[in-house]
């Protein structure tokens, strides 16, 4: 036999002191533990986005990153011939690119942070075709002018339209802003690649990467044979989506261990609030614990029925802590990227995956600081209690 749930609503509203204590503990919490992927799926979402299911990255065999790497012209033009490239009335979609890092100073602080200026070819808008421009135009190739994403005009000084920046030996014209759909684009500033190699000195003819549009995503695997088996070539080519994701991991990985961290030591704390919170309930209710024994019903439902309260507190914790994580959702932070040592801007994610997980995350709380305390209850006297009837 069960003991009536209303039991047990009925003793929470009487204990309202207690069951917030340990609501808002728990609340905490799993707030905290929301966050915290939120800001590593967030940071993940972000790099992932960057990459085009119908685009593939070519690098120099065994580069990690394209800081790393390099291509040389005479390699891009069997990149160009290769099977599977997309093409239009320009020729292959293919856009052989330079990335250098330079410091500029964020508009909160005034301090300066690194940014991936990237060197483009004139045919980046249709390689990458996720990034459109908003405000300006695009930038003409020969001069020295510069599109940027629209979190750098947000973030960084000088980077309104028509404002002159210099940098690299330099003196630069920003003519456009645009909308990478909150990749890490969104975070770069764009240039000629030819201007960017001559401002600092390097090589022309020789870029670090080659993003390629393909005729479709079932395209890659042909692409790739025919690339990496060629003797003429010594290069390494992912699906630009798979690149993306890799960058990701270093990050994602330390957030998600730094935030675990935290997320147990909190749970600790909020399961001995629970504990506490469930004991004094077992010492205030003994004699009726007695008297519903004594009625028959058993030690099962006994235990069930504080289970049940300690779930239930836990789970309005972790409605609340839910509730009280949902402003992060959009928020925009930044934190640097290690493999390319550039700072890059991203958004909170708060999706409804992760509100599960923390409504589960206090459920596991509230099983954890309900076992003791209802095996205990079980567990007692039946004539002892009525004595002090």
């Amino acid at each position: 036999m069960a003991i009536p749930l209303s039991y047990n609503i009925r003793s929470l509203r009487v204990r309202w002191s207690s069951t917030v204590v340990a609501v808002i503990g728990i609340a905490g919490t799993v707030g905290v533990f929301i966050a915290m992927l939120a800001l590593a799926f967030g940071f993940k979402a972000t790099l992932v986005s960057s990459g085009s299911a119908r685009n593939a990255i070519v690098r120099r065999a065994g580069a990690s990153s394209e800081m790393e790497s390099s291509v040389t012209l005479d390699q891009l033009r069997v990149i160009e011939e290769a099977p599977g490239v997309a093409r239009d009335s320009s020729g292959p979609l293919v856009s052989p690119e330079v990335v250098v890092i330079a410091a500029f100073p964020l508009k909160s602080s005034g301090t300066d942070a690194n940014v991936q200026v990237r060197g483009v070819s004139p045919k980046v808008l249709t390689v990458r075709d996720n990034v459109k421009i908003t405000s300006g135009r695009m930038l003409q190739p020969g001069l020295n002018e510069l599109v940027v994403g629209r979190n750098v005009a947000a973030s960084y000084s000088g980077f309104q339209l028509g404002e002159k920046k210099n940098f690299g030996g330099g003196t630069w014209t920003v003519v456009g802003v645009f909308d990478a759909g909150g990749s890490a684009f969104d975070s770069e500033v764009w240039c000629d690649q030819n201007i960017l190699s001559a401002m600092y000195k390097r090589p022309q003819n020789i870029y670090q990467a080659a993003t390629v549009h393909l005729a479709s995503a079932g395209e890659f695997q042909r692409f790739k044979d025919a690339l990496t088996s060629d003797p003429r070539l010594t290069v390494q080519v992912d699906r630009e989506v798979e690149y993306y994701e890799r960058q990701s991991r270093s990050v994602t990985r330390l957030i998600l261990v730094l935030g675990g961290m935290v997320a147990v030591i909190m749970g600790i704390g909020a399961v001995f609030g629970a504990l506490n919170t469930m004991y004094s309930a077992v010492a205030e209710r003994s004699r009726e614990i007695a008297t519903m024994r004594a009625l028959g019903f058993g030690a099962i439902a006994v235990v069930l029925s504080f289970m049940f309260e300690s779930v239930c507190i836990a789970l309005l914790g972790g409605i609340v802590g839910c509730i009280a994580v949902l402003p992060l959702n959009g928020f925009t932070t930044g934190t640097m990227n290690w493999q390319t040592f550039s700072h890059l801007a991203f958004a909170f994610r708060v999706t409804p995956q992760l509100l599960c997980a923390g409504l589960v995350f206090a459920a596991l709380m509230g099983v954890l600081g309900g076992v003791p305390p209802a095996v205990r209850a079980a567990r007692s006297t039946i004539a002892v209690a009525l004595r002090e009837l």
